[in-house]
């Protein structure tokens, strides 16, 4: 591996320049105006796999954005690697917070910022660079490889499941390998082993045929803005505990020996607190911070939109109100349950004097997987041969929900091997990903693929 991981180090800085070209391309796969872009993204990965030296390297198309693949598959008798990742990004907004342009990837400090730079293109990208130094300087890899990266991550992978179940003998492999997640923290690098799962979701309400004057109408009939206000806090109680009739029935709780275990890890709340901006930490009482946000579910607003919102004042009654929501889930709990129990009770607590629609518009099961699986073993070993340090074994608080389709539909374990960090700013205003996690990324990528091959 000495030649491997030389040629790693003595290319850090073309790495870099590579990686700022992907990053340019502003693949949203949320805004249809990108749509040209995502596909652009889409062929800049494809033709970076066939450069890195993998074979079979092609984009399939979906209803919506392609997915591209590529595989290696000249180790036979050893085991097959699927990686999984993601080329679409989130939007950019609010763009003035940004301190430089999202998509021209700028250098500060030792990290390199950018919209895609941690979520997931950087990481994606890290994969990528490991398997041109094997292939540059052994002449192979140790293992089997298949890429698997698709373009509607951000956007709740909706034909996902669907290509997974309609390419089963194409994805066929030992373990999945993914890269789009965070350490526990700068100089501690992790292994994550639990996800929460995702159910999300838009309400809309109407009042009325159209905006009313305040003066002539106040009073006469139901302002949705105030009912919408009015139904999101009949969502939770003040102790942060979900109200929703049955949302609790299927967590699984937490053993006393797992809260132990995270009770040992380095976290500061004061420091977490001061990161963050917060006045005060809030969740459900009788939890610590870790424990609320890896194994709690939760009820969030992402986003109200109702009436004016312009400068000055215009008295005006809004004849819409609107609010996108989210409830994050954690094992048992299944995202058609919560969504059928979240319908009922909205439209329980939403007066007849205004209209109501509610739009699932995506989702994903949470995951969990025991942390001492051999392969997660194996990335524990490749971790500490890359950054120096034995990683801790930590759960997160997002959801990746191809996860669970991969274990279900082809009945495999995955390991969730990333470098980003809390602190990343992934899905806000300057994101960025760490260099030095990058460059130690992509040795202990590398590392992980002997590691692997030594399982037979």
């Amino acid at each position: 591996m000495n030649e491997v991981v030389d040629f790693i180090n003595v290319n850090r800085d073309r790495y870099v320049d590579e990686l700022k070209q992907y990053l340019a391309i502003p693949s949203i796969s949320a805004l249809p105006q990108h749509t040209g872009d995502v596909r652009r993204a889409a062929e800049w990965t494809g033709e970076s796999l066939r450069t890195a030296g993998m074979q079979n390297v092609r984009l399939i198309d979906t209803p919506g954005n392609p997915v591209v693949y590529g595989d290696w598959l000249g180790a036979p008798g050893k085991p097959t690697i699927l990686f999984y990742g993601h080329y679409d990004v989130q939007p950019v907004d609010p763009l003035d917070l940004w301190t430089t342009p999202p998509f021209e990837a700028s250098v500060r400090d030792g990290e390199i910022y950018a919209r895609g730079a941690a979520d997931d293109k950087g990481q994606v990208f890290m994969h990528i660079k490991a398997i041109e130094a094997c292939i540059r300087k052994t002449g192979g890899l140790p293992v089997n490889m298949k890429f698997f990266i698709e373009g509607e991550e951000e956007v709740g992978s909706v034909h996902l499941d669907e290509f997974v179940r309609a390419h089963k003998q194409d994805l066929a492999a030992d373990v999945v390998v993914i890269s789009d997640s965070p350490m526990f923290d700068r100089g501690i690098p992790s292994i994550c082993y639990g996800l929460r799962g995702l159910v999300y979701f838009q309400i809309d309400l109407r009042g009325t045929r159209s905006d009313l004057h305040s003066g002539s109408f106040g009073g006469a009939v139901a302002n949705p803005a105030f009912v919408l206000a009015q139904v999101l806090a009949q969502m939770k109680d003040r102790g942060g505990r979900v109200k929703i009739p049955g949302f609790y029935d299927d967590v699984r709780p937490l053993s006393d020996s797992e809260r132990a275990e995270w009770k040992k890890l380095p976290f500061n709340e004061t420091r977490y607190r001061k990161e963050l901006g917060a006045p005060r930490l809030f969740g459900e009482k009788g939890y610590s911070t870790l424990e609320r946000v890896w194994a709690r579910p939760t009820f969030e607003v992402n986003g109200l939109l109702s009436g004016f919102t312009g400068e000055g004042a215009k008295t005006v009654l809004p004849a819409v109100a609107m609010a996108k929501v989210s409830m994050r889930l954690v094992p048992d709990q299944h995202p058609d349950t919560i969504a059928g129990l979240f319908e009922t009770y909205v439209k329980k607590t939403c007066p007849p004097t205004v209209e109501v629609k509610v739009t699932r518009m995506h989702g994903g099961k949470p995951w969990m997987t025991e942390f001492d699986n051999k392969y997660v073993r194996a990335a524990g070993r490749a971790i500490e041969k890359g950054f120096g340090r034995a990683p801790v074994f930590n759960r997160e608080g997002g959801s990746i929900p191809v996860v669970s389709t991969f274990q279900e539909e082809l009945g495999v374990p995955s390991v969730l091997f990333g470098v980003g960090l809390p602190d990343e700013n992934a899905h806000a205003p300057n994101e960025k990903l760490d260099l030095g996690n990058f460059h130690n990324g992509i040795i202990a990528s590398a590392y992980l693929y002997q590691e692997i091959a030594e399982l037979t």
